[in-house]
């Protein structure tokens, strides 16, 4: 006689799900429950069970990781953060959960479909672990139908208006496998579709590995050491890494605008939004998330049948390794930075770097969310610095003249953006350098000379690219330095050290163009790792200008520092 099981919906206590097999001829047995107690709540182990020859073949999460992505009860799950602690085969196995209902549907998505059906990918696995519950496979559309009327499909989303695709969906559980190869506007665009009408409440799971330069990385921040110095100033060796104490744990959040409001508790996010959760909002419910990371070393599936994976992680280069074998979120692997990954943590200790004639850059804002920033340098030595929040150009021009002063830089040497309203900073400081973005490179004097000994122009795709890639040579030199003074400052919640070294990791080399041109990406696309502008980074950037802008400069004093 066919047994049956209630599938319960995901609740906090819960170590594993469990699932039945509704053929009784194949399956030796039918299901496994461990009936046990932790004061009131109930504990169930749920196992599948996968004919094998006539045998059971029991395969259920692994102790650690597995386990705990499939037993938190929050509405969006993001697990993973480091390579081989079985992401993929987890989210399968969540995408199994509700097979016994008949209304219920789940959608796993790739970027893109050739990753679907890659050798080992989604499709693959899925083969392993579907077919064995009762699944039938149809591979033309990728999904996945069960006895029930249950189903599970695999779908891409490569562009940003694939996500149309979906309008008017129904989809109960929605699976992201590599989280940070997805937009920001697509994941959260992705949320409107996740209902149910099946019974089971709608929910999300993703996997990633880090990546500091996505969204996702600003999203779980609050799970990741976002501290470089430990209190006596050395060298924090958790930084970056998965705080361990708030793993599981977790956090409610709801957009207001552009910005995201989170809480402790769901109370707390609608006490700090009452604008939002009033009249027929008044009783939403904010959305729960919470981060869990993984370990290779608790994979011990993997590392029996493939113990050599382990070694081809320990092979990779320090930053690889630290990425996907440590899980750490603030190493970039894409190999198109600009900037050396050290080198900009190097910056802070560099008190080598060489003093000299005092500049000021500046780098005005366009826009209410941008900064103006000004830089004062000793050289290669930066010896202070100011910031403004939607300031008027007076207040930019007066403080210019404040560091001009108390430094004693000659107004030559001082230099603004000229795009948006940094033409009127120049106006109101006569004599001051105007910087012109997609101005022609200029001749670089330390740089190539023709036949006849003179610089020539070299193949950049304007001034500004020219001027990032030699204060990329400086900083890669190990040849600037920023103070504890300057790089401990605050810019809201972060330190200033923190503020630039996102900026200085958004910046990426371009693919050279035909004509053989050096380029960086665009400020838009800079825009879309930080979620803010780049300003820090492109005050900075100016200081190469008078490496290049040969003008008749004024005998200065050296800088007091």
């Amino acid at each position: 006689m066919k047994k049956t099981v209630k599938i319960f919906a995901p609740n906090p206590t819960a170590v594993i799900f469990a699932l039945k097999n509704t053929d009784s001829e194949n399956w030796k047995d039918k299901q496994e429950l461990d009936h046990t107690t932790k004061g009131k709540e109930l504990e169930q182990r749920v196992v599948f069970y996968l004919p094998d020859n006539g045998r059971s073949k029991r395969v259920s999460p692994q102790e650690g990781f597995q386990e705990d992505f499939l037993s938190s009860a929050a509405d969006i799950v993001i697990g993973g953060g480091a390579a081989g602690v079985g992401k993929t085969y987890a989210l399968l196995m969540e995408g199994g959960r509700h097979i016994d209902n008949s209304g219920f549907g789940a959608v796993i998505f790739r970027r893109t479909s050739p990753q679907i059906r890659m050798e080992g990918g989604l499709w693959d696995t899925s083969l392993e672990l579907y077919i064995g519950i009762g699944g039938s496979p149809k591979e033309t559309t990728l999904d996945w139908k069960f006895p029930s009327g249950a189903s599970v499909g695999f779908s891409h989303l490569q562009y940003e208006n694939d996500k149309l695709n979906f309008q008017g969906s129904q989809i109960a559980m929605i699976g992201f496998d590599e989280l940070t190869h997805f937009s920001e506007s697509t994941f959260f665009y992705m949320l409107s579709r996740n209902r149910s009408t099946c019974g089971v409440e709608p929910y999300v799971r993703a996997t990633c590995n880090p990546d500091p330069d996505s969204w996702v990385a600003s999203f779980i921040d609050w799970w990741i050491d976002q501290e470089e110095k430990l209190p006596d100033g050395s060298p924090n060796p958790t930084y970056g890494l998965p705080i361990v104490e708030r793993a599981g744990k977790v956090r409610y959040f709801t957009k207001d605008g552009d910005s995201i409001v989170w809480g402790d508790t769901a109370e707390e996010v609608v006490a700090r939004c009452p604008h939002i959760f009033k009249g027929e909002l008044a009783n939403v419910r904010p959305k729960s998330v919470t981060f869990i990371p993984g370990s290779i070393y608790q994979n011990k599936e993997l590392l029996s049948v493939d113990p050599g994976y382990l070694a081809n992680l320990m092979a990779q280069d320090e930053a690889t390794r630290a990425s996907l074998l440590d899980g750490n979120w603030k190493i970039k692997l894409d190999g198109f930075g600009l900037f050396d990954y050290q080198r900009i943590y190097d910056m802070y200790t560099n008190e080598h770097a060489e003093g000299g004639k005092g500049y000021i850059t500046i780098d005005a804002a366009r826009f209410g969310s941008d900064l103006a920033v000004i830089w004062v340098w000793d050289g290669w030595r930066i010896v202070d610095l100011a910031w403004f929040p939607k300031s008027s150009t007076k207040d930019i021009a007066d403080k210019v003249k404040e560091f001009e002063k108390q430094y004693k830089v000659p107004r030559s040497q001082t230099v603004c953006d000229a795009d948006g309203v940094g033409g009127g900073v120049i106006d109101q400081c006569p004599g001051m350098q105007s910087f012109v973005n997609n101005a022609a490179p200029l001749p670089n004097p330390n740089g190539p000379k023709d036949k006849k000994g003179q610089p020539v122009k070299e193949n950049y795709d304007n001034l500004k690219t020219q001027c990032f890639y030699m204060i990329a040579d400086k900083v890669n030199a190990a040849a600037v330095y920023v103070p504890d003074g300057i790089a401990e400052r605050r810019v809201g919640k972060k330190k200033v050290r923190e503020y630039f070294n996102e900026e200085l990791r958004a910046i990426k080399k371009a693919n050279t163009d035909s004509d053989g041109k050096k380029g960086i990406n665009s400020k838009e696309q800079q825009k879309n790792i930080l979620r803010r502008s780049p300003d820090f980074a492109d005050a900075f950037a100016l200081r190469c200008f008078f490496e290049l802008h040969q003008v008749k400069r004024v005998k200065s004093k050296t800088i007091k520092r």
